[in-house]
């Protein structure tokens, strides 16, 4: 048991990290508030004073915050369904006895340690390239007329590359949760004949309940920050423009550091939303 001095040294020795983790989380939150209030054009005047809240009245107001907020929502919802639905399958594929599994596992796996930016690049060089990318190639071969990706299917183009990215992960996490269901209720399942489909919603998806909740809230927290497939990719174009890159628009090409802090302070409202949001779904999941 561990007494009150050993508790006392832990926590002394816990302390720095503790007080680094703190200063990196709450210095850029401090800043970022403070630059809402202020109008700051670097390049332009730099400090031009205060001015209330009327960054959040301009970004919130302007034509361009809705629609950055709905092509957010969609991307985020999107990839979420493809990466659940496919992660099942996958990891129920992957949980079956074959031939070289621990290399299959490995090879799946594997898109998850790819760098944004490497795997935009390759999803727009090689797969969408409407003159010489694999995906032109297979439709000519059908005798269709190849598609621009990019600017045609932008929305659909940026929800598969993020999937790609996102699949290795939820389909990790669900092995992990099927490897841990009892294989006696399946075989006692089996044995009193009911159908595989019925082993599969009665038996396999509500163990899976609580792993698909941490996948949702795990997989939503970092994709509302979604910005370096889109910058790689349509650069916000063809309605693909989310709220962080309207954020880094703000910023970077309009020189408006107050603005773009506005937005950013927007975009943490948003995700504690939606995190609480998603919270309350897993503790309800994780209480059943």
């Amino acid at each position: 048991m561990a007494t009150q001095h050993s508790r006392s040294v832990a926590r002394f020795m816990m302390a720095p990290a503790v007080i680094l983790l703190l200063g990196w989380m709450l210095v850029p939150l401090t800043m970022t508030l403070y630059f809402s209030f202020k109008k700051y054009l670097p390049l332009r005047g730099g400090d031009l004073g205060w001015v209330g809240f009327d960054n959040y009245v301009r970004f919130v107001s302007s034509s361009t915050f809705w629609p950055a907020v709905q092509a957010t929502l969609v991307i985020v919802g999107g990839v979420l369904a493809i990466t659940v639905v496919l992660g099942i399958l996958l990891a129920m594929l992957l949980d079956q006895p074959m031939w070289g599994q621990g290399v299959v596992r490995i090879l799946v796996i594997a898109p998850f340690f790819v760098m944004p930016t490497v795997s935009a690049l390759v999803w727009k060089n090689m797969f969408m390239d409407p003159v010489n990318g694999l995906l032109a190639h297979l439709w000519r071969f059908f005798g269709a007329e190849p598609i621009s990706w990019l600017s045609e299917a932008s929305m659909t183009s940026i929800v598969m590359i993020v999937s790609w990215q996102w699949l290795p992960f939820a389909t990790l996490i669900l092995l992990t949760a099927i490897q841990s269901l009892d294989s006696e209720q399946l075989e006692a399942a089996e044995m009193d004949g009911a159908p595989p489909l019925k082993r599969f919603y009665h038996i396999i998806l509500p163990h899976l309940g609580r792993a698909i909740t941490i996948v949702i809230l795990i997989q939503t927290i970092f994709l509302l920050s979604i910005f370096a497939e889109i910058f790689v990719t349509t650069g916000g174009a063809f309605g693909t423009r989310t709220l962080t890159y309207l954020i880094f628009q703000r910023v970077l090409e309009s020189q408006n550091v107050g603005l773009g802090s506005a937005g950013g302070v927007y975009a943490i409202i948003l995700a504690n939303i939606v995190a609480i949001f998603l919270m309350r779904i897993v503790g309800k999941n994780l209480d059943a």
